[in-house]
């Protein structure tokens, strides 16, 4: 699979710098870090949630596990975790599970773990399971522009 025109179209319309890091076909984003030789703690996961306001992209370190209790205390919401059938529904363009970091390409208000900005350079998933997108610390931010931050994960991984 090829990456979604969703994202090349989020990635373009930002201007910003990236590059697509190719890796092994994996099934999760700690895998992926694995395969790509990345730290873990440098991807940036996304974890689709729901509750009857709609659906939030809480964006993690895949190194971390989501607090969805400290999460929801936050934004003071009831967030579930989405359904793969949902994850489907919303992120219609990509492999099943294969979630990008960037919720409002696909119009997800996200929420983004101020951990992640302690690295120069991230990765996330492309929204296939063989390849990851680099960016510097400073175009993560522009493609998170209007998003939430907050602490609200752990270094444990699931």
């Amino acid at each position: 699979m090829t990456i979604p025109e969703t994202v090349v179209n989020y990635l373009d319309h930002a201007n910003v710098n990236y590059q697509i890091h190719r890796h092994a076909h994996t099934a999760s984003s700690l895998q992926s870090a694995y395969s790509a030789h990345v730290p873990a703690e440098q991807i940036a996961k996304g974890v689709l949630l729901w509750d009857e306001i709609g659906y939030v992209l809480a964006v993690i370190p895949a190194s971390n596990t989501l607090e969805l209790e400290t999460l929801n205390y936050l934004i003071d919401r009831k967030l579930e975790l989405a359904t793969e059938e949902e994850l489907g529904d919303v992120f219609d363009d990509c492999a099943l599970g294969a979630v990008p970091a960037i919720g409002w390409a696909y119009r997800v208000p996200t929420i983004v773990d101020e951990e992640l900005l302690e690295n120069p350079r991230l990765y996330f998933e492309a929204g296939d399971h063989e390849e990851l997108i680099l960016v510097e610390e400073a175009d993560f931010e522009t493609l998170m522009e209007g998003a939430e931050y907050g602490r609200f994960s752990n270094g444990e991984p699931e």
